[in-house]
């Protein structure tokens, strides 16, 4: 049998910064005289590509060149022009073009110009690639003259990924395979923004985006938070349709990120047995994520290389993590997009989102992402405000959200309605449903995500693990383990159907008489506006109750998943705390949920968009803090 031999990269430190030289050749150079590298032993030698459409390229140009590199890209360094190459990218090829390069630019030893220029300088070296390449840092073997894309090495140093991974420049992705210094930590590796440009086919082009480990991508293991699962089942030969669907917008995926396992919800620290929690990096940075996208959530709270990431929700996996790091976050209409290959939770509530820093790339990806809704420019007319699931506005959450919800008003141009959830259902509920909503819904989430679950993950999963270990069981987290038993003691299969429908009846009831009118002009009649997060604490040091039922009764974060309507969170502000841990003052997110029509996700992108032109909403930073 012959050898098996991949190229995975190599792995550089350049200037004290680590790189990855992927394994994978993009082009390859041949030059119109043999090369001389007397001054260098490695095989692998950093190089800029500068293209320009200048009929004379000077010193000036290629400055101005480099110095705008720098200021939009993390992964050029000036270590990379040990050897320049200058391409000419314009249209008049008969033309000729001068290369007058009369300074020496630091650290260069070699210049490598297209065929398209003059030779000035005997220094210069006429060179030609097999395929043209964008401007940025690129490796370059001196041996084959094949070029390779820099990868910038970064640490993870929050337990943010499951996963570092790089693109196979095959529609696929390899496990990344370097780890740069640091304790217990993943390594992520980002290419130079230098490569992408959106366009109108691709508006997401470069942005970095890390993907919730229960989305299959192809030529990577899904974990699920499970460490058996992980070990059980091969390699995907599919990307999720969903993520797909991000690529082919232009989003490069830079690896899989953790989750609660199988999608559930878990208290850190015990309660994640397989898998560790990853740290939230708001205040002290001993505080909970949320769940059950907690990779997602932190991750993009902590990195600046990070642009968007990818979760799911399907009672509040998104939304928790927005709260808890101060974050956009967003529950979809449900449906929105396709989720085959995805892990399921409950076939009938599980929803993809999007988390960002900033409104204006979140609300990009959305109108990217989505593929069937319609665009809205108006806005609603309606603000509903139920007032006991506000603080008390002496309060400094209080304060800070009254004052938000003030501007909004004035914003839309109308005053907030008082609303009462359960006392409008009490007067408007459908005949063959209780008097109060929590009868009807207090057990219906509950059984649809464990009895969903346990028929669709749990039972194949046992099954196979058994049949390739002998009979044995896997080990399963303790909280999945006591929902899906809880699922089994309460009615089972037969139950689900029960939950179904009465989830069934609370939908249409929003949508005739409760506050998820449809209207022609705006998408939705009104928003429905309530406090997600409002500066808590949980300690991640705090030993909980161990697990035991899935969540029951009726909330304001059970309306989306209830009525399958859009819910997205927002950032407001921050609040003070003493903590226990730094012993210092620290800050924690306030934030807030709008809730709009089912299918109005595009609208309310389009108003939180614009709500932070305004600088009623702001982006926010990463770190302990949201805002400087």
């Amino acid at each position: 049998m012959a050898t098996a031999i991949v190229d995975k990269g190599k792995l550089i430190s350049l200037n004290g910064v680590d790189y990855l030289a992927g394994g994978v050749a993009v082009s390859q150079l041949s030059s119109s005289r043999t090369l001389n590298w007397n001054w260098t032993l490695a095989d692998i030698v950093p190089l800029t590509i500068v293209r320009t459409n200048a009929t004379t390229f000077t010193s000036n140009e290629l400055e101005k060149s480099i110095t705008g590199f720098q200021l939009s890209d993390d992964v050029f360094a000036l270590g990379f022009m040990e050897v320049i190459y200058i391409e000419h990218n314009g249209d008049d090829s008969d033309i000729d073009h001068t290369v007058d390069l009369t300074s020496e630019s630091p650290g260069n030893k070699l210049v490598l110009t297209s065929s398209n220029y003059k030779d000035q300088n005997p220094l210069l070296v006429y060179a030609k690639m097999s395929q043209s390449l964008p401007n940025g840092p690129y490796f370059l073997s001196a041996r084959t003259g094949e070029i390779f894309k820099a990868f910038r090495v970064y640490t993870d140093s929050h337990f943010t990924f499951t996963e570092g991974a790089v693109s196979d420049e095959n529609g696929g992705f390899i496990s990344l395979p370097a780890l740069t210094e640091g304790a217990m930590t993943k390594s992520v590796a980002v290419p130079s923004r230098l490569y992408y440009t959106p366009t109108a086919d691709k508006p997401l082009a470069g942005l970095r985006c890390g993907v919730k480990d229960i989305f299959d991508l192809k030529g990577l293991r899904t974990s699920g938070g499970n460490r058996a699962f992980y070990d059980l089942y091969p390699q995907r030969n599919t990307t999720a349709p969903s993520i797909q669907r991000l690529i082919d917008a232009g989003a490069v995926i830079v690896g899989k990120m953790g989750t609660v396992q199988f999608a559930n919800g878990d208290n850190p620290t015990a309660d994640w047995v397989d898998f560790h929690c990853p740290f939230n990096p708001r205040g002290d940075g001993y505080q909970a994520p949320g769940g059950s996208s907690s990779g997602p959530g932190a991750g993009i709270a902590a990195y600046d290389w990070l642009d968007i990431t990818i979760g799911s929700d399907t009672g509040g996996s998104m939304r928790s993590p927005g709260g808890k790091q101060g974050v956009f976050a967003n529950r979809p209409s449900t449906g929105a997009i396709g989720l085959d290959h995805v892990l399921p939770l409950c076939k009938d509530l599980d929803t993809a989102g999007v988390f960002s820093r900033d409104a204006e790339t979140w609300s990009s990806t959305i109108h990217a992402w989505y593929p069937n809704f319609t665009n809205y420019e108006k806005y609603p007319e309606r603000i509903f405000y139920q007032n006991a699931s506000f603080p008390d506005s002496e309060t400094e959450a209080g304060s800070m959200l009254e004052e938000f919800v003030q501007k909004v008003e004035k914003f839309l141009g109308s005053e907030r309605e008082y609303v009462d959830i359960a006392e409008r259902w009490g007067e408007t509920h459908p005949e063959n449903a209780p008097s109060n909503v929590t009868d009807l819904l207090n057990t219906t989430y509950a059984i649809l995500t464990s009895v969903g679950q346990y028929r669709s993950l749990a039972l194949p999963f046992y099954a196979d693990y058994a049949a390739q270990n002998g009979g044995r069981h896997p080990f399963i987290n303790p909280g999945p383990l006591k929902r899906w038993q809880w699922g089994q003691d309460n009615g089972g299969d037969a139950s689900y159907d029960v939950a179904l429908r009465n989830k069934t009846i609370f939908r249409e009831w929003w949508e005739t008489n409760g506050y998820g009118k449809s209207n022609k002009e705006a998408c939705s009649e009104g928003v429905y506006i309530y406090p997600y997060s409002t500066g808590e604490t949980q300690y991640r040091n705090v030993y909980s109750d161990s697990p035991t039922a899935p969540p029951m009764g009726f909330k304001d974060g059970r309306i989306s998943n209830m009525a399958d309507v859009p819910d997205f969170v927002v950032p407001v502000g921050e609040v003070s705390y003493n903590s226990t841990v730094s012993l210092k003052t620290e800050y924690l997110p306030v934030t807030m949920s709008f809730v709009a029509a089912r299918g109005c996700d595009l609208m309310l992108a389009n108003l939180i968009r614009d709500l932070q032109a305004v600088e009623i909403i702001k982006p926010v930073n990463t770190g302990s803090k949201m805002y400087p």
